[in-house]
């Protein structure tokens, strides 16, 4: 009997709703937007003054019920939206975006560039969006679209107990790092420099290669070069984020536990929160930090062909399209003033 059950579920899912379902969701996602409260079919009927019945509403509210859209949170509560529920509306069932966004894009349509630095105007744009919505702004500074260089050279210099190291990527970029030499280590360092010089004839050092005589100096070495990538991109990678005080105030949010994994996760590593994609809902998201939270987002391009991103952060429980109206609007102002 279970197959059958299933197999009548996957066709429920597939059909279209009615006129009458699409607006009872509507209405049920916005209330909850509104209040965060579970809603009832009068209460939805004599809110938004809906010309049918409680019974009517009713019948279609327990129809989104079954197709996994809407929720029942306890078992004489009214129902609210579900993922799958505001994944469907924003797909398919999105309103015009209301005044604030308007107005928003009206402003930005005569900002110029008049700030210093890039981080003043990501800053500058990143408050207004986290003032117009409630939620957590977050700017990524663009990336360059092609890849950085590779080292192509290294040498390695003792002096006392440090490891001077010269690293030249190309004709124009050169870096050193400052390690600790180990104890002994200095008569491993001519060998452990033509090791290394080997490995880069042929594209790229090999670590799982080292001999073992070279352990200790060149595990220092490994962790040396490591760092420097991961602070490198760190710093190309990082993000202009607005807005926290915002989270700290939706109720979704009072919890420090709750909110600690979100804040650690955009200050340690912020790319990590934009995916491909314009919005992610809940489990959507590949981060499990972001199960809880909705990610609205936009990509801008630069003249030189670097690309950023504009998101907002916040509750599943959001204003779709205020929230996605006010980063396309950002997107397309940090295009037009970066080309």
């Amino acid at each position: 009997m279970a197959p059958v059950l299933n197999s009548s579920r996957r066709q429920l899912s597939r059909r279209p709703l009615s006129l009458r379902q699409q607006e009872v969701l509507q209405l049920a996602v916005r209330h909850y937007v509104d209040t965060m409260e579970p809603v009832g079919s009068k209460t939805l009927v004599q809110r938004f003054g809906l010309p049918a019945s409680p019974a009517t509403v009713r019948s279609a509210m327990g129809a989104l019920e079954q197709r996994g859209l809407l929720t029942q949170p306890h078992t004489s509560a009214g129902r609210i939206p579900s993922q799958r529920g505001y994944r469907l509306y924003v797909d398919e069932l999105l309103p015009a975006p209301g005044a604030a966004a308007q107005q928003l894009a009206r402003e930005l349509t005569n900002l110029s560039l008049q700030w210093a630095a890039l981080d003043d105007l990501l800053a500058q744009l990143g408050r207004r969006l986290a003032d117009l919505t409630g939620l957590l702004s977050l700017i990524t500074r663009p990336q360059p679209v092609q890849p950085r260089p590779r080292l192509q050279a290294l040498r390695l210099v003792p002096s006392g107990d440090r490891l001077l190291v010269f690293l030249v990527e190309d004709s124009a970029a050169a870096h050193s790092l400052n390690l600790r030499m180990p104890l002994h280590a200095g008569d491993d360092i001519a060998s452990l420099e033509g090791w290394v010089a080997e490995q880069l004839r042929h594209g790229r050092i090999d670590w799982a290669c080292l001999p073992p005589q070279l352990g200790d100096s060149g595990t220092i070495l490994r962790q040396g070069l490591t760092s420097h990538q991961q602070s490198r991109r760190s710093d190309a990678a990082g993000a202009v984020a607005m807005g926290l005080a915002g989270l700290l105030a939706q109720p979704e949010f009072s919890q420090t536990a709750t909110l600690r994994p979100l804040v650690e996760l955009v200050e340690g590593a912020p790319q990590q929160v934009l995916q491909q994609g314009g919005v992610w809902i809940g489990a959507e998201h590949p981060n499990q930090a972001l199960h809880q939270c909705a990610v609205v987002q936009a990509d801008y391009h630069c003249g030189d062909g670097g690309v950023g991103q504009v998101a907002l952060v916040g509750p599943m429980r959001m204003a779709y399209a205020t929230a996605r109206a006010a980063v396309q609007s950002v997107a397309l102002t940090l295009s037009r003033l970066l080309s």
